[in-house]
């Protein structure tokens, strides 16, 4: 297998829905709570990149299986058909993944306490059950909600409890706060599941894949879409005046045209090899967008 296949089968573009709400998580830590672990921090994004590289790779194992459309879909659209890999290989391959970022994470569990366990239980049944079995959760109306919010939401907060486990209370004041900050991550990443559903949405009935877009249909589906990222952006907005981030974020109404033109062109075309970027893009620029001014932010309060 070259390194050009395995980046497409563990879908390395799509690693910024974990790689930036991790960060968030960090600046979240340093500037609300005045503390780091760079320790704690390495071995949680190993073990995090490792898993979410396992979980799309054993989407695509599955979606080869299960695939009912064997001649277009299975053949020539899902990887391991397209470049003719051995599921078997890709099986083990995917297994190793997870079993390392299982043994990092039990480390982590003896350094910081149980609560990491339950949170790290419940992404690791997300992953397996969004792809597993003859119902995954990607197939569901559901799947929007639980990968917004494990990716969006749970990463950020283990992100910030492996920081501050030792002053860390999951109170409602505390978890009200993390959730608003987290939640421009949770909708965009919802919405690039969505946007995902919304092109592929003759292909996944094929399938038997009845997602959220199969019972709404596909304008109410952009309606929704479009609600979502309007919410993201005044969620985002509300953060500094509230305390939870820097005044810099407000710098994010310059970006507001941008997120406008890529809404509109998915309104306009939902084709996927068309327009699904547009998801890509908002998600991309939203989160690296939020991280950079909130960490300029940080920086300019240390300056002056």
């Amino acid at each position: 297998m070259s390194l050009k296949v395995f980046l497409e089968l563990v879908e390395i573009k799509a690693k910024t829905a974990s790689v930036l709400p991790f960060l968030l998580g960090v600046c979240f830590s340093y500037y609300y709570y005045h503390s780091l672990n760079w320790a704690n921090l390495l071995l949680f994004f190993i073990a995090m990149f490792l898993f979410n590289m396992s979980v799309d790779a054993w989407d695509n194992y599955n979606d080869y299986h299960n695939a009912l459309d064997k001649e277009e879909y299975k053949q020539k659209t899902n990887i391991i058909g397209r470049e003719n890999l051995s599921p078997r290989e890709v099986l083990w391959m995917l297994l190793g993944m997870a079993g390392i970022a299982t043994v990092l994470g039990l480390v982590l569990v003896v350094r910081t306490g149980w609560p990491l366990l339950l949170m790290g239980m419940f992404c690791f049944a997300v992953g397996i059950l969004y792809s597993a079995g003859p119902r995954p959760l990607s197939s569901l109306p559901v799947g929007e909600f639980f990968s917004g919010f494990t990716m969006g939401g749970m990463i950020m907060l283990i992100s910030i409890y492996i920081n501050t486990y030792q002053q860390f209370t999951f109170d409602l004041s505390d978890l009200w706060r993390i959730a608003l900050l987290a939640l421009p991550n949770m909708l965009w990443i919802s919405n690039l599941m969505l946007a995902n559903n919304i092109c592929d949405l003759a292909e996944d009935e094929r399938n038997h894949r009845y997602t959220i877009v199969h019972y709404l249909g596909k304008k109410r589906a952009l309606q929704v879409y479009t609600a979502k990222n309007i919410l993201a952006l005044v969620s985002l907005c509300l953060t500094p005046l509230i305390g939870l981030a820097p005044y810099t974020v407000l710098l994010i109404v310059l970006a507001l045209p941008f997120f406008y033109r890529q809404n509109k062109l998915l309104w306009e075309k939902q084709v996927k090899a068309e327009t699904f970027i547009t998801a890509v893009k908002t998600l991309a620029v939203g989160s690296f967008l939020q991280v950079i001014l909130y960490l300029l932010g940080i920086l300019f309060n240390l300056i002056f």
